[in-house]
């Protein structure tokens, strides 16, 4: 049931650029090598400074040799290089013939410098993307044909609703906060947005939100597991998504893949990080970031001023733009939580499982969402700079006082920009806390969230002398809410919620102001979860709300946490 409200059709921009040879990721593309050949130099310096002790180094090499060494025995992937069990092979032959050698040496122009250096130049080949602009504008169409059809489904009967454009996705896909100053922002300087994480149909929502907003497109690490795929790597390889190979935890290869990123940044290439990590197997908003990738930005940032400084030109600027995506439906809900559950009760054990093991199963996957008709709202947030000050339309930050502040200070012990990697950490985690923030005043509150919401407290009010997995274990009349205390409740945390929007504490959706209360209701309660076998709400035959499911309306009313709407129920 698509909720009532006010026509909130999103509007094509024009782009902000004359054409594809003018956007920064196709010079990448152009000068893939060279910039390979750069991250592979800079990684290697880097990793050089902190294992300058050539014992540590030799330390160093010999532990990444054994995890990689494990991986390709015991987590092999399709997609890992023919050539890895010759390649690590060899790398512990050399490893073994390394003379013994000073203890406080520094290695320079050893063996071992020629090994680190391989090693290096491995892994930045691997992680390098390889944009094709034909191919991006083939996938672009594929894109909009497929999530048209998805978003239509509902409203279209038979086979043929595949074909027809009854409803566009301007009509679907409801953009709405900083669009123009986004805009602004991308002409002036570089872009790094950062998106909430609930759905691996995450990236093909946003790349539709970029090409609409007149963006060009923007490079964005994608787990290797991805490209297991073969559908996926076709495309994910054309697109410029460089991989993130989550099985290497070893220090050569997270260094490789944070220079990666910084010199991406610093060449002014347009960026998308999920500071989650991964998707959100609670169905809550982030609260805990990976600030891996996130500092990589400060680094780049510091560089710029550096670079400018030294060559006495005008420093290049990194915004932050924080995104938040509303669904009502996610398909991985079911399994997402799921695995929440099993890592938080401390079961045996917590499998991440991807249930795209195969291109039949993504094929699947998608067929299943195009079936389906739904609305997605992305909320667009303030952009700010790497130290969580807002912005304005020209990339002047100002803070809480509203006093213009200078970015390049911040990065200054004396007269001028210098490094310092302490400051840099605290920064980043200032900035982690600013994206968090931003998150949850931007999502937006639709009925469905809030029906899931009330129900699922209701009845943890109610069985309040049970712990959580106890409440879940519940079934039968023992779920039942009677619909006018929820009617009552429900119009409470209503009125809370429209408080917090005008305090600028969160969002709402357009048709949460409607009058007709017990419409709204049943609007949240059909399209929670719309598409689940067992339906999180439901109406029983006496007119009462209950749950086929409770993990996943456990998993729904999550999205309301942090807002301390519990002790209105």
């Amino acid at each position: 049931m698509k909720p009532e409200g006010k026509s909130s059709r999103t509007k094509k921009y024009a782009p902000i650029l004359p054409g594809p040879n003018d956007w920064p990721v196709v010079w990448l593309a152009k000068n893939r090598k060279d910039f390979v050949e750069e991250v592979t130099a800079r990684s290697f310096d880097r990793l050089k400074k902190l294992r300058g002790n050539r014992n540590a180094l030799i330390e160093e090499l010999e532990l990444t040799l054994f995890k990689e060494k494990s991986r390709v025995k015991f987590d092999p992937w399709p997609v890992d290089p023919e050539d890895e069990k010759e390649f690590w092979g060899n790398t512990q032959k050399r490893l073994a013939e390394l003379p013994k050698g000073d203890a406080t040496g520094v290695a320079e122009n050893t063996e071992a410098d020629t090994i680190l250096r391989d090693i290096v130049g491995r892994y930045s080949e691997e992680i390098a993307g390889n944009f094709k602009e034909s191919h991006y504008k083939l996938t672009r169409a594929l894109v909009t044909f497929g999530l048209t059809r998805f978003l239509n489904g509902a409203r279209l009967k038979g086979i043929d609703r595949f074909f027809r454009n009854e409803l566009s996705l301007m009509d679907k896909i409801h953009i709405v906060g900083e669009t123009d100053r986004l805009r602004s922002l991308a002409k002036k300087g570089t872009v790094v947005m950062v998106p909430t994480h609930f759905s691996n149909l995450d990236s093909v929502v946003i790349g539709w939100v970029i090409n609409t907003l007149g963006l060009p497109p923007l490079i964005y690490g994608a787990g290797l597991n991805l490209f297991n795929l073969k559908l996926f790597a076709y495309f994910m390889n054309s697109l410029g998504a460089y991989k993130v190979d989550r099985r290497k935890k070893n220090l050569v290869y997270v260094e490789t893949l944070k220079t990666y990123s910084s010199l991406a940044l610093q060449k002014g290439i347009h960026s998308l990080f999920f500071p989650g990590g991964t998707r959100s197997r609670s169905g809550k908003l982030e609260k805990r970031l990976k600030l891996g990738l996130l500092s990589t930005a400060i680094e780049a940032q510091r560089t710029n001023y550096q670079n400018a400084e030294k060559n006495g030109e005008k420093p290049g600027k990194i915004f932050v733009v924080p995104v938040c995506l509303n669904y009502n439906f996610v398909f991985e809900a079911e399994q997402l939580i799921k695995d929440y559950l099993k890592r938080q009760g401390q079961e045996r054990y917590y499998i991440d499982s991807e249930h795209f093991s195969s291109s039949f199963g993504i094929l699947k996957f998608i067929f299943k969402f195009m079936m389906k008709g739904a609305d997605v709202s992305v909320s667009i947030g303030k952009p700010m700079d790497l130290f969580g000050n807002f912005v304005d339309d020209e990339g002047d930050a100002f803070d809480q006082y509203g006093r213009k502040i200078s970015m390049a200070d911040y990065f200054k012990s004396g007269e001028g920009v210098d490094e310092n990697l302490q400051r840099e950490t605290v920064y980043t985690r200032m900035l982690g806390d600013r994206i968090i923030e931003e998150f949850h005043r931007i999502n937006r509150v639709s009925s469905a969230h809030l029906a899931a919401f009330v129900t699922f407290h209701m009845l943890r009010k109610r069985h309040r002398k049970l712990d959580l997995y106890s409440l879940l274990r519940l079934s039968g009349e023992e779920l039942v809410v009677n619909y006018d205390e929820l009617r009552e409740t429900f119009i409470r945390l209503r009125d809370v919620i429209f408080r917090y929007k005008k305090e600028g504490r969160i969002g709402v959706a357009d048709h949460m102001s409607s009058k007709d209360i017990d419409k709204l209701i049943r609007e949240g309660v059909d399209n929670c979860g719309m598409y689940h076998p067992k339906r999180p709400l439901r109406f029983d035959k006496k007119g009462n709300v209950t749950t086929q499911d409770i993990n996943t309306l456990y998993y729904y009313s999550n999205r309301l946490v942090g807002y301390g709407l519990e002790k209105y129920i």
